[in-house]
Parts: structure tokens; C-alpha cells; sequence
């Protein structure tokens, strides 16, 4: 088991009664930067991963592997402009590649079967609460944790910016919002990144979240 995989179970309890322990000591001199947990499963976000039709206002789940493909919608109503292309495009080989995943855009997407697209971005406002500008839900679990395939959903009109964009990818591979995060911090923490709410434009990925993503996965 990699160091990174022991810092993640240093910070777990029990979840959906599988018992974890808790280490003794992590080896000397690894990093470990995260000011809190902000990565599904927490002890303030326990509930289980489901499927879902559309979101329903749950953001749970982590994403199935380290292998992250993506997929913009290129035809009918949900189809991303391609200027909305781009932003997608710079935020998972600028923020989210350098992580411990490893991100492709996938020009030929499976949407069943055992090797599902992961993320499929769509430009639309179905399901998307009053008030906000964008929603990521999981259209396929996998267990009680993992999600072989979510989607995101952002408004038009000039939505598609870098900070909203990196926060629903946030949320489709398992991060959270500061109330959700132990210990509990402000939504607006500023080091929180891009999973601060509410979000600016620029905002990235921090150290926080590259070490929750680089311990889980």
C-alpha cells in the first residue's frame, strides 16, 4: 500500500461498517499538506453512492479509478460551444492532469458497460438548482462509494469558466464543500480552491485537494 493510501486511511473511521484502522505512524518524511478531509466519504457526507436520473442535490461518490476520460457533448441542445470546449479542455490537462490522475478526453464515449466514459459535460440547465450555475450527478455506481460515470451540467451563456468548471469536476471525482469537509471549515475558505463556494472565475485546484485526490486514488 503506497504512503498516499496510508494517509487516507489515517483520517477514515468506520464507513458503511467496514472498520478501518488507524495508523500509528506515517513514514518519515512524507508530505501531507491537506488542512482537512474534503474528499467523499467524510464524517459529515457518509451517504451511500446511487444512481440517479438526475441530480437530486446529493454530490457523493467518488470516481471509479485513476484513469479519468471525459466527454463533451458535441450535438442537440446539450452540445458545449466551442469556446466552452476550450475552458473543459484547459482545466483537465492544467489542473486536474498534473494530479495523480490520469486524464484523456475520450472522443468515442461508452455509456454502459464495465469501461464507461467518466465524465460527460453537457451545457444545460435541466436540474440545475435556482440560483446556481451548475450541478454534477452520478448516472451510474458502481458501490456504495465509487461511480463509473457522472455527469456534469453548466449553464450557457457564459457559465463555463475555469472555477465553475474545476468545481463540478471537484464534485465528480469525490470533493466537497467546506460543510461537508472534517474539520468543518467555511465555504468560503479561500484554501479551499476551486471547491470554495461560491466560486470565481480563476480559481484552481490547492494543495488541499491535490493531496485529498493524490491520497485516494
Amino acid at each position: 500500500m503506497s504512503n498516499k493510501a496510508l494517509r487516507r486511511l489515517s483520517v477514515r473511521s468506520t464507513v458503511f461498517g467496514a472498520v478501518v484502522f488507524a495508523l500509528i505512524a506515517v513514514t518519515a518524511g512524507a508530505a501531507w499538506a491537506a488542512f482537512t478531509d474534503n474528499i467523499y466519504p467524510t464524517t459529515y457526507q457518509t451517504a451511500p453512492c446511487r444512481d440517479e436520473s438526475g441530480p437530486d442535490g446529493r454530490v457523493t461518490c467518488l470516481t471509479d479509478n485513476a484513469t479519468l476520460t471525459y466527454y463533451m457533448d458535441s450535438a442537440g441542445t446539450n452540445e458545449l460551444e466551442g469556446e466552452d470546449r476550450r475552458v473543459v479542455i484547459d482545466v483537465m490537462s492544467d489542473i486536474y492532469a498534473p494530479t495523480d490522475f490520469s486524464v484523456s478526453l475520450d472522443t468515442s464515449p461508452e455509456f454502459s458497460g464495465s469501461a464507461e466514459t467518466d465524465i460527460v459535460y453537457e451545457e444545460s440547465g435541466i436540474g440545475v438548482p435556482s440560483g446556481s450555475s451548475g450541478v454534477t450527478f452520478c448516472n451510474d455506481a458502481v458501490s456504495d462509494l465509487r461511480c463509473d460515470q457522472q455527469y456534469i451540467r453548466i449553464l450557457g451563456g457564459g457559465h463555463y469558466v475555469q472555477g465553475l468548471t474545476c468545481h463540478e469536476t471537484g464534485h465528480a471525482v469525490g470533493l466537497q464543500h467546506g460543510n461537508k469537509s472534517d474539520p468543518l471549515v467555511a465555504n468560503t475558505d479561500e484554501r479551499l480552491g476551486c471547491m470554495e463556494t461560491p466560486t470565481s472565475d480563476g480559481e484552481v485546484l490547492q494543495d488541499n485537494q491535490i493531496d485529498n485526490i493524490n491520497g485516494t486514488y
